[in-house]
């Protein structure tokens, strides 16, 4: 018995969410036209899928690290201030 032919990925990182992804192809190699064309077609749904992926979790990471960014800075302000009366906005 044959296995089915199936195009996949996965992804995991330990700080995002994984995500697999599966396509189905013909069932007999036989014929290799047949085959190949679907094959390119699976890989390129593939390729955008996981472009998207990971383009939103770059995303993510990037507004997790702007807010690990700003939580120094203001832990910096708050080390050099410290002990002094600051007056945050003056008229």
């Amino acid at each position: 018995m044959s296995q089915p032919n199936t195009l996949t990925a996965t992804y995991a990182s330990p700080t995002n969410d994984a995500f697999a992804l599966s396509s189905p192809l013909p069932l007999s190699d036989d014929d290799k036209t047949a085959y190949l064309g679907a094959l390119r077609a699976a890989v390129g749904e593939a390729q955008a899928t996981i472009n998207k992926e990971l383009t939103a979790r770059m995303e993510e990471d990037k507004a997790r690290d702007a807010g690990a960014a700003a939580a120094a800075a203001d832990d910096a302000k708050e080390e050099e201030n410290y002990g002094e009366d600051v007056q945050e906005g003056e008229d």
